[in-house]
């Protein structure tokens, strides 16, 4: 069990946010959160958890606060905004920004928190939905060591394992999107391979055993794989949080004057996934954008919507 002299708080409850919020919740801790669908917050209380009518509610509460949101505009508007959790925070409190954002936004939000007084661990993750229900999160983290030493019991809980990358902002955030361009870059890999083997005609369920024990095989394709055998495109990571992330790794690349064909080739298919009513579904979607071009069969889907 947790000590109980540490409160919790995160701050959007989607997918991610609110498996880590169960996890903290039965590790022990007084776990708080917020979200902007009433829905999310009233799933946390009943794991035991308790719901804030705003950030700043909940940063009155909290030692440590785990910001889950998907963008950089997000995280400054829960943190900083009209009912902000930063001026709420008392000194000495901790955020862990968890967020997919590009590294200069994490290096102004550690700054801004600084102003407060409150310490800041840039930390974003890895581990999908499972990872956030089990506990079993990898956390990319750099900040001061002494965020470190205020939010371990936290990071314990929630992360199998923490890479701690320096003391600098900015290191964990580059360290994902790194990790962001393997990700978008597998899973259209994976749905180009899927509806290529389709149109020849092998059976799906057969080439997915047959790569998935193969040397081209890979974690995305492992995971992303069954949710097309499935039929199964409900969001647990959404075809435009890769037209986000994998623009945030372009974005990057420009600035270091880095070329990046392979992202900027998986960033379009995932573009024209969105442009075609599917950015809300399930990332593992952006295989239908060649059922569009080809008119190939994919698995029934068991929600088309």
């Amino acid at each position: 069990m947790a000590s109980t002299t540490t409160t919790v708080g995160v701050i959007g409850l989607g997918s991610m946010g609110l498996g880590v919020a169960k996890t903290l919740c039965r590790a022990g801790f007084e776990t708080w959160g917020f979200d902007v669908r009433d829905a999310s917050v009233l799933e946390l209380e009943e794991a035991g958890g308790h719901g804030a009518s705003s950030p700043a509610e909940l940063g009155r509460k909290v030692d440590v606060a785990i910001v889950l949101v998907a963008t950089a505009d997000q995280v400054r508007t829960v943190l900083f905004g009209e009912a902000g959790a930063a001026v709420a925070m008392h000194q000495g409190s901790v955020v862990i920004a968890s967020a997919t954002v590009p590294a200069s936004a994490a290096i102004e939000t550690g700054f801004q928190l600084s102003e407060h007084g409150i310490l800041m661990i840039d930390g974003p993750v890895s581990g999908g939905v499972v990872g956030a229900e089990s506990g079993n999160l990898s956390l990319m983290a750099s900040g001061p060591d002494e965020a470190f030493v205020a939010a371990q019991s936290v990071l314990d809980a929630i992360a199998s394992k923490v890479y701690r990358l320096g003391t600098s902002h900015g290191v964990g955030s580059t360290v994902k999107t790194i990790n962001q361009l393997l990700a978008g870059v597998h899973i259209a890999a994976s749905a180009e391979a899927m509806a290529l083997g389709i149109r020849a005609g092998v059976d799906p369920k057969t080439l997915f055993e047959v790569i998935s024990n193969s040397a081209g095989s890979s974690w995305m394709f492992n995971n992303r794989v069954p949710h097309i055998l499935d039929g199964d495109y409900a969001p647990k990571s959404a075809v435009d949080i890769f037209v986000k992330d994998l623009g945030i790794v372009l974005e990057t690349g420009k600035g270091l004057t880095f070329p990046l064909p392979l992202t900027a080739t998986a960033h379009q298919q995932f573009l024209a996934a969105s442009a075609g009513g599917l950015g809300r579904q399930d990332d593992s979607a952006v295989i239908k954008v060649f059922q569009k071009l080809t008119g190939i069969d994919l698995p029934p889907e068991k929600d088309a919507s």
